[in-house]
């Protein structure tokens, strides 16, 4: 940016899109619909911020790793403000951040909207072949917010990131 050149909000949330989730390499935080808003004066900039838990663990690198890239397009100070209300919702990845998850070998949540039934009882399928013959191995997996299945088509054990 040179002295003269004013951040916009379009500038800002392109370079947020290469900001990747630290437990999730492959899909960016705007993706998977943490970061909420993007306020700037053209040289001052503010993200909101949502983590998928109010516990995670990954809260300070992801607000370093925001407040970095908005200082490397030129922001001459950085404010991120992490909120907890509305609670994050699975419902605000986005599709290319679902398709993301999928091909990284995380089936995706499903879309529930609020619909507990779903959340209850989620139909599962494989990312991998697609079968949704899988049964749940244990409720949490590597992280709180995924959970680990088995796929009794293609025999592969998987991840489900859970419908929140």
């Amino acid at each position: 940016m040179t002295p003269q050149t004013l951040l916009t909000e379009s500038m800002l949330w392109e370079a947020l899109k290469e900001v990747m989730d630290p437990e999730i390499p492959v899909v960016s935080l705007v993706d998977m619909g943490i970061v909420r808003a993007v306020e700037t004066d053209g040289r001052n900039v503010t993200v909101t911020m949502t983590p998928t838990f109010s516990g995670c663990p990954a809260l300070v690198v992801m607000e370093r790793l925001i407040a970095e890239k908005m200082k490397e397009v030129g922001a001459e100070t950085v404010e991120v403000k992490t909120v907890l209300k509305p609670a994050w919702t699975s419902d605000w990845i986005s599709e290319e951040g679902r398709a993301k998850l999928k091909a990284f070998g995380l089936a995706p949540p499903p879309v529930h909207g609020g619909d507990v039934n779903i959340m209850l009882v989620p139909t599962v399928a494989c990312p991998r072949c697609d079968s949704t013959n899988v049964t749940v191995k244990n409720t949490f997996g590597s992280t709180l917010c995924r959970a680990i299945y088995y796929c009794n088509d293609c025999q592969d054990a998987f991840e489900q990131f859970k419908p929140l």
